[in-house]
């Protein structure tokens, strides 16, 4: 009889133990990390490495209540590639820190991002920038608008620059393939002569956590204003991309 019991109880914890375990409550704080490599890095339509490879990563840390913070980095080369005497500055160290929550069936997403380029600039402006931004998500489009607090990216008097841009994203049913759309408008403060648009359509395949992608990009940037040496930085471009979340 006591034989009987005890298998009797030994079974009945057991059957309790994945109760027990679904009770859990969620872990507080989620991190993640990503690596990439691409063939050009492109940002706002405009290559950061004079149409040459780069090499980036991040750490993600985001909170159950919707708040995040961040860290990225690229290689870059457009600041040395200037020729304006600036040396050391080989690469981009952004940090940001935001909310993300729905409301009325939409998503949304705000905060502050600033954008480090450490180097030796001697006389010129320093490259730091600092933005705020907004979006709101429906469905599969997303509207964002940045707005600098700061000069952008060197360009005296820039204060109050602004980027407005739409994207779409459609992940295929039942595939590892995604789409993407993006249209974007680059307004420069006091300096109208530099704004431009840019769109990008891009196709991604997702193979076991590794993505490839591949992205083609254009611009109506002046090519007279956008030229580094021979290299005109807006033109358009193709280029691949793999990544890996963690």
């Amino acid at each position: 009889m006591q034989k009987t019991k005890l298998i009797v109880a030994v079974l009945g914890a057991l059957s309790a133990m994945p109760v027990l375990a679904a009770d859990a409550p969620a872990p507080a704080f989620t991190p993640s990390a990503n690596v990439a490599i691409v063939s050009n890095y492109l940002y706002r339509g405009i290559s950061q490495t004079g149409a040459k490879p780069a090499l980036q990563g991040g750490f993600d840390l985001a909170h159950a209540s919707g708040a995040y913070a961040g860290v990225w980095g690229s290689s870059i080369s457009w600041i040395s590639d200037a020729g304006t005497g600036v040396t050391n500055a080989g690469t981009e160290f952004d940090t940001y820190l935001g909310y993300k929550g729905e409301a009325a069936g939409l998503g949304y997403d705000v905060g502050v991002l600033r954008y480090n380029y450490p180097g030796t600039y001697g006389a010129n402006l320093s490259a730091d920038t600092n933005e705020v931004y907004g979006a709101i998500t429906y469905s599969i489009v997303t509207a964002k608008y940045s707005y600098s607090t700061s000069d952008l990216f060197g360009v005296a008097d820039s204060k109050g620059s602004t980027y407005a841009e739409l994207n779409a994203s459609y992940t295929i049913p039942d595939t590892a393939y995604s789409l993407g759309a993006h249209y974007g408008t680059q307004k420069i403060a006091n300096s109208s002569t530099y704004d431009y648009s840019d769109y990008k359509l891009s196709v991604s395949a997702d193979f076991s956590g590794y993505v490839v992608g591949l992205a083609y990009s254009s611009t109506n940037a002046d090519e007279a204003l956008w030229t580094v040496g021979s290299n005109n930085l807006g033109k358009s471009a193709t280029v691949l991309s793999l990544s890996r979340a963690m």
